[in-house]
């Protein structure tokens, strides 16, 4: 396994530096997450509240219920985006918890 990821590396051109730095990169990111979604969409705490947990939190979610503690997992790569435009429940009295 390890001959064939350096013979797909060499084909491609990428070094062991590029990688270790790609690698780097992505953990130094995943570190500056405070919030996650179950899907792994994160938030880092600053700017503008991610309609994802603006939703959540409108139905009655609490904050601290997506809060990073320190061991934590990945997030889910090459998941398929949601929609909750469509979401007929989305802001709704059902979300919110009130009764018509």
């Amino acid at each position: 396994m390890i001959a064939y990821l350096r013979h797909r590396m060499e084909e491609f051109g990428i070094r062991p530096d590029d990688l270790a730095s790609a690698l780097a990169s992505e953990q130094s990111e995943q570190t500056k997450a405070r919030y996650r979604s179950a899907t792994g969409d994160t938030w880092s705490g600053e700017g503008e509240m991610p309609q994802w947990l603006k939703q959540a939190t409108s139905a009655g979610q609490s904050i601290q219920h997506f809060e990073l503690s320190s061991k934590v997992a990945a997030p889910q790569k090459n998941r398929e985006a949601v929609d909750w435009r469509n979401d007929p429940f989305a802001g709704g009295p059902l979300a919110r918890g009130q009764r018509q």
